[in-house]
């Protein structure tokens, strides 16, 4: 397969290159970096703001359960950048109203029925552009109630920050100080860019190195002039590297 190619995983790809940019209205290309293993379990916890040993047991199951999202690698656990989008989009489904862990497994279980692909959750939500119609299959797959609209529009939300682009690449912009929709998308992650590891949006710039000097005493704005950036750009690059643990 070439480095960029279209989804072969069954999904019928329906790129539109003037749709607006979102994953309701485009569908992405496949490239081969969104499979390889690049992110440990303790750094996808830390990123998607999972407890970590929720996340261990979604990809390993404790070895009692089958795991909810199969690893890119198994010994040691690594995830892949798809892996990642995966684990965020269960961290929204856990939301739903009333929708405890047996019954998103089971709900997981009939969307890997009715979608037999590698990664249901992400192919059929942005490979595609039938992103209203799954959420609306999802409801149904779980019963949820009139209330439980809430928690559906918590997990469009989280549908809603990744994004495609104009090439059909992936913009994931994690949450940073809430879970909220009012959160700038002013972080990136995106495997083709910075290694897959956090950035300024839009840039390469990396938000660990913009903490590092920020804490060697260098200020926001010499910082934002030297980088081209605004300093609402460089102030929330430090405020993700602070909501890291040290003991990442």
């Amino acid at each position: 397969m070439s480095g960029t190619a279209k989804w072969r995983m069954g999904v019928s790809i329906g790129f539109n290159p003037l749709a607006k940019e979102g994953p309701a209205n485009m569908s992405a290309l496949y490239n081969k970096l969104y499979e390889e293993p690049a992110y440990g379990v303790p750094e996808t916890a830390l990123y998607l703001r999972v407890p970590y040993n929720t996340l261990r047991y979604w990809l390993t199951g404790f070895q009692k359960m089958p795991p909810m999202i199969l690893p890119a690698e198994t010994d040691p656990v690594r995830l892949s950048f798809l892996n990642l989008l995966e684990c965020h989009v269960l961290a929204g489904m856990r939301k739903i109203y009333n929708l405890k862990l047996p019954k998103v497994r089971r709900a997981l279980a009939k969307i890997g029925e009715q979608y037999p692909q590698q990664h249901p959750l992400v192919s059929e939500a942005f490979f595609t552009d039938r992103t209203d119609l799954f959420i609306e299959k999802l409801g149904k797959l779980v019963n949820v109630s009139q209330h439980g609209q809430m928690g559906l529009n918590f997990y469009r939300m989280h549908l809603e920050r990744v994004q495609i682009d104009p090439k059909g690449m992936f913009r994931f912009f994690p949450f940073v100080s809430e879970t909220s929709p009012t959160e700038p998308k002013l972080i990136e992650i995106n495997p083709l860019v910075g290694f897959g590891k956090p950035v300024i949006a839009g840039t390469g710039i990396s938000t660990a190195i913009i903490a590092s000097r920020f804490n060697a005493r260098e200020s926001i704005a010499d910082l934002a002039a030297e980088y081209g950036c605004s300093a609402p750009q460089i102030e929330e690059a430090i405020r993700w590297e602070r909501a890291l643990p040290i003991a990442a």
